[in-house]
């Protein structure tokens, strides 16, 4: 009889003679051998018994162009069934991708991979935030065009993310640099507008006097100085464009209730807005009675008193006082240092009509971020203090009734109403008006996108002498880029030396007219990114409303903790101002976020802070030293980069360990949120290598035993057997569930991975009889390999080929003809959902186990009974008894409480 290796290697022959068109059925001595209808990669046409760094070479070059082709097929969206929704965070066209690029998209590519084998409708979509000043530097630098650059690093990062063989929606990939996206960035912008939530008013710049232009705060060292020049920077005030985010602040407040947990991070974003608890109104300021055409915007913590103001309050730092204002002298003719003034001019409020005294405080700042602030003495002690020390009329406005209610008297409408109903009713006629009234916090401020940059999105709007800021019809957007050759860094903007493209006429009433040169905020483009992806392709519009309300929210959004702030902010802003235009029904765009943590690397330090670089450093001896000096060094892990001399290149890690492997390094090293120490000495890299090694060693056990001849009988099992293979569906059960809520809940990847190897590891412990003849050990193994696949795709691919090509399976519930990422993700088998009266509650004390202790069901997820019930218990007398226990942690899920007890 042939060995169980010959026979082996005839079936992979039968594969490769079928993919090059052999026939279905071949014989094989007096039996019939069904022929395979999924190939596996072999080189010398046998079956490797051993996962060598050769297999895997050859398993991966094999695989990787199929998985990508799959991958690129996406079918079209059945509407009809339930959609997941993954994205992360896109990346800036750096040139090069770094570690902790890989480690945000193999994570997004797990899960995506996961929601496909779930039945979902799933996107994944990549593109690129093209914009920004490095590119613009690098042109300054090599005299290359910003696009140029730009275009040729997307190319290569492209290459780069298929060499990982990431299973992105290409189809969907989206370039904000690109005019068919920006036209519908500045499409946005004019709606914004329209809304009345873009404006322009003077704010202070960093300005180099030496190359006479602006610098962005990255552009400014530590000592103040300009990164190019060396100049000392100067503050400067320029005339900018902002958008109001203040006017969604309490929504957006509000809006955070309705979200999951967001790892800490909606406390961040709460923060960051702020308590919502007054508003700004709109004055026009007056000299000697005079109208003089300018306006402010004042602070209040009580605009339902409105009525009872005695003053607006300026600090000294107030841009009226520094700027370009024609009220500048008289108000800076009044200001006498450390003391509060009353400056010559009037503030009428566009709200009342009522006029009061502009005063400016001796302090230099408020609370919070404001520079402005209206007096209102009926409900502050401070400003019944300054009121009175400048002798400013004032009234009371509120009234306490006998059983404690206060109202307002003297104020118009809103007389007789209590406070709660007269704040709601006049800042929403404020809002009616647009004189102010959105309700906000006294910290946050509006959003800045002035930049005096070429490489950006061109703000949409016309200056014109007769008409003022014009914005340019819809009909004629985009407003494209000019054609720049030459970049000095120096100067204005840009865009102010492309003459013919400046001048135009003007939109409304076709006069010589200038053409804003500042562009948008990168942080613009990013903040509606999201919604394009749900209809890329759109000529008409930023996106249908058809594709946007079934896509939306977005179920799963990846990124850094570094964006949990400003561009969560701005995208929740764009989100709720698109429901708000009727563009969407979701308010909020992301329903879960992870927050991946960073990839850090070793660094050598120098008493003197130079960094220095590996093999200037001497590692042979009880602590680092230079090697040159023999200095000792400080050691610390820090994010990677250049400058540190302690980042890894991608593409040298792929070379050497494979796809497979440093995927699965990334997502079991450490749970998402938390940061990775690279270091491959650690037991991380060498556990998910010898994991691969027992999946093959696995496979190539159960192909064997069913190439042997004997034909596998589930009846020939003993009962110790059947017994054994019950266990095992148990495991598997338990498993399946335990990954599934990983890929579902917490998305704890490493969890998921250590549950997999325990199912390898029983199941290599299974006796012979149970591997040939038993239907759970092939349907568990069957099991473990889909539930890896997302993980690792390659070599998961080429072993459920090896599964595939087996005679007379036991399981039909597999699809068999189809690779091992078109599978459907294994469920618990119904029997088992049944919940046990009694659980077996593992207890650890000092994470060593001990034993069991069953705990009644009902009470299996109650800590302090779980904890009453093992001390009770002849386990607890034995290892509990007279012992100080510090902490006890229970998990539910894993049915295991861990006892810290004083040693």
């Amino acid at each position: 009889m042939a060995s169980a290796w010959q026979r082996l290697g005839f079936c992979v022959c039968l594969l490769k003679r079928q993919l090059r068109g052999g026939p279905d059925v071949l014989s094989w001595g007096r039996r019939v051998v069904p022929g395979c209808t999924r190939g596996i990669y072999s080189a010398t046409g046998q079956w490797t018994r051993e996962y060598t760094l050769q297999t895997r070479k050859d398993v991966e070059k094999w695989w990787h162009p199929q998985i990508k082709d799959q991958a690129s097929r996406t079918p079209e969206a059945d509407r009809s069934k339930p959609k997941f929704y993954v994205l992360s965070m896109f990346p800036y066209p750096s040139g090069k991708l770094h570690m902790g690029h890989v480690r945000v998209y193999t994570i997004s590519d797990a899960i995506a991979r996961f929601q496909r084998m779930r039945g979902m409708q799933v996107i994944n979509p990549m593109g690129w935030d093209a914009f920004g000043l490095p590119a613009e530097n690098a042109a300054i630098e090599r005299q290359l065009h910003p696009e140029s650059w730009t275009q040729s690093n997307i190319q290569h990062m492209r290459k780069q993310l298929d060499r990982l063989g990431l299973c992105f929606s290409w189809d969907r990939e989206i370039t904000t640099c690109l005019p068919d996206y920006y036209k519908w960035t500045q499409y946005l912008f004019i709606k914004l507008y329209d809304a009345g939530l873009a404006y322009q008013k003077e704010a202070l710049v960093n300005w180099d006097p030496v190359d006479q232009t602006v610098l962005a705060n990255e552009q400014v060292d530590e000592h103040g100085c300009s990164w190019r020049s060396g100049a000392k920077v100067e503050q400067k005030y320029l005339r900018q464009w902002f958008i109001k985010t203040t006017a969604y602040a309490k929504a957006m407040q509000d809006g955070l209730a309705d979200l999951p947990e967001w790892y800490g991070i909606k406390g961040m974003q709460a923060h960051w807005i702020g308590d919502c608890v007054g508003c700004h109104l709109d004055f026009t300021l007056k000299v000697d009675g005079k109208v003089t055409g300018e306006k402010l915007s004042a602070y209040t913590a009580t605009p339902e008193a409105i009525y009872g103001a005695s003053h607006v309050a300026v600090t000294p730092s107030h841009s009226l006082l520094h700027g370009h204002s024609c009220l500048k002298e008289a108000l800076r003719g009044a200001l006498v240092p450390g003391r509060d003034c009353r400056a010559p001019v009037t503030a009428v409020s566009l709200l009342t009509q009522r006029e009061v005294p502009v005063v400016i405080l001796a302090k230099a700042d408020f609370e919070g971020s404001l520079d402005s602030k209206i007096g209102i003495p009926s409900t502050s002690s401070e400003d019944t203090v300054v009121a009175q020390s400048l002798g400013l009329p004032y009234r009371s406005v509120i009234e306490t009734a006998p059983d404690g209610t206060e109202r307002l008297s003297g104020s118009a409408e809103f007389t007789g109403m209590n406070r709660q109903e007269a704040f709601l009713a006049l800042t929403q006629k404020a809002r009616r008006m647009r004189v102010g009234g959105e309700v906000t916090s006294d910290k946050l401020k509006d959003w800045l996108i002035s930049r005096q940059r070429y490489w950006g999105t061109p703000i949409p709007m016309v200056h014109c002498p007769a008409c003022g800021p014009v914005p340019v019809p819809l009909e004629d957007l985009p407003v494209t880029l000019p054609s720049i050759t030459a970049f000095t860094g120096k100067g204005g903007s840009p865009l102010a030396a492309a003459s013919e493209w400046v001048n135009c006429p003007c939109p409304r009433c076709k006069g010589a007219a200038k053409r804003e040169t500042d562009t948008m905020d990168t942080f613009v483009d990013s903040a509606w990114y999201y919604f394009r992806y749900t209809d890329p392709h759109n000529p008409h519009r930023p996106f249908g409303a058809a594709p946007a309300n079934y896509w939306m929210p977005v179920d799963l959004y990846i990124g850094g903790k570094e964006h949990a702030v400003m561009h969560l902010f701005y995208a929740r802003f764009f989100s709720h101002f698109c429901h708000d235009q009727k563009m969407v029904t979701h308010r909020e765009p992301f329903h879960k976020l992870l927050a991946q943590g960073l990839i850090k690397g070793q660094t050598f330090r120098l008493p003197s802070g130079q960094y220095l670089q590996r093999e200037e450093v001497d590692l042979t001896g009880p602590v680092p030293v230079h090697a040159e000096t023999r200095e000792e060094l400080e050691v610390t892990w820090e994010k990677m980069s250049k400058s540190k001399h302690n980042g890894v290149d991608p593409e040298e890690v792929l070379e050497q360990y494979g796809i497979d492997t440093v995927r699965l390094y990334l997502l079991f090293a450490a749970p998402p949120e938390k940061d990775i120490l690279w270091d491959v000495k650690t037991d991380a890299l060498p556990g998910v290598l010898r994991w691969q090694q027992r999946l093959w060693s696995l496979v190539t056990r159960f192909i064997e035993a069913r190439a042997s001849g004997e034909v596998p009988r589930p009846q020939r099992l003993s009962s110790e057997e059947k017994a054994e293979a019950r266990k095992l569906r148990e495991y598997k059960n338990s498993v399946i569930s335990q990954v599934t809520a990983h890929f579902t809940e917490d998305f704890s990847l490493n969890s998921a991975i250590s549950h997999l190897m325990g199912l390898s590891s029983a199941l290599l412990q299974a006796s012979r009889g149970v591997v040939l003849h038993s239907p759970e050990f092939e349907d568990a193994l069957g099991a473990l390999l889909v539930m890896a696949a997302p993980m690792a795709p390659h070599i998961t691919s080429e072993l459920w080929a090896g599964l595939a090509l087996v005679p007379r399976k036991l399981c039909s519930h597999h699809a068999w003809d189809a690779g091992v990422l078109l599978q459907p993700w294994p469920t618990v088998d119904p029997q088992s959902l049944q919940q046990p009266d009694v659980v077996q509650m593992a207890v650890l004390i000092n994470n060593k186990a001990c034993g069991q202790v069953p705990v009644p069901q009902q009470v299996a997820r109650d800590q302090d009974k779980v904890h009453e019930l093992v001390l009770q218990s002849e386990l607890g007398a034995r290892h509990l008894q007279g012992r100080s226990i510090k902490k006890a942690f229970l998990s539910p899920r894993t049915a295991l409480i861990n006892f810290l007890v004083q040693e």
